[in-house]
């Protein structure tokens, strides 16, 4: 069982990826309906049981804001779309704040880029102005399915109605 469920809250708000185990586990204790569901059936000895691919949550968990949500390196990289802000390229990818942290610039959703290896030694301790190198999109928090996709980079096609176009 090791493929992905997508779970949304009561409101068709995506808020997670769970193991098909787990999503099986929230069906069977009715905290879950299935709202996309494989054409294979799941078997045990004695029962068979719908394949789900996505789930609702039957009661609203309230979920943290994405300001409040931890920071990854993954999650600012898929926030960027896997590109340098400074110069577009997409390897070798570091994480660089926009306001140096020496600056008095802090770690937060607000003050984080994706930056290129080669852009960050460049930029180093400076402030963007000082070497002409402005983010091409100002950071912010990510929207809530930037989570979902650093969660499983490979989505099925069932989830695309669920998730932002």
């Amino acid at each position: 069982m090791g493929q992905q469920v997508l779970v949304l809250n009561a409101t068709y708000e995506p808020i997670n990826v769970c193991s098909l185990q787990r999503a099986v586990v929230l069906v069977l204790k009715n905290k879950a309906e299935v709202l996309e569901r494989a054409a294979r059936q799941l078997r045990s000895a004695a029962a068979s049981h719908v394949h789900p691919l996505v789930i609702r949550l039957i009661t609203y968990v309230r979920v943290p804001r994405n300001e409040k949500r931890r920071i990854s390196r993954r999650a600012v990289f898929a926030r960027d779309g896997y590109v340098c802000q400074y110069c577009g390229i997409g390897s070798h990818l570091t994480v660089d704040h926009v306001i140096p942290r020496s600056r008095g610039g802090g770690s937060g959703w607000d003050n984080v880029v994706t930056s290129c290896a080669p852009c960050n030694i460049r930029k180093a301790d400076r402030m963007p102005d000082e070497v002409g190198m402005i983010p091409a999109n100002a950071p912010k928090p990510p929207p809530p399915d930037v989570f979902i996709s650093v969660a499983a980079p490979r989505q099925p096609t069932s989830w695309a109605a669920y998730l932002r176009a």
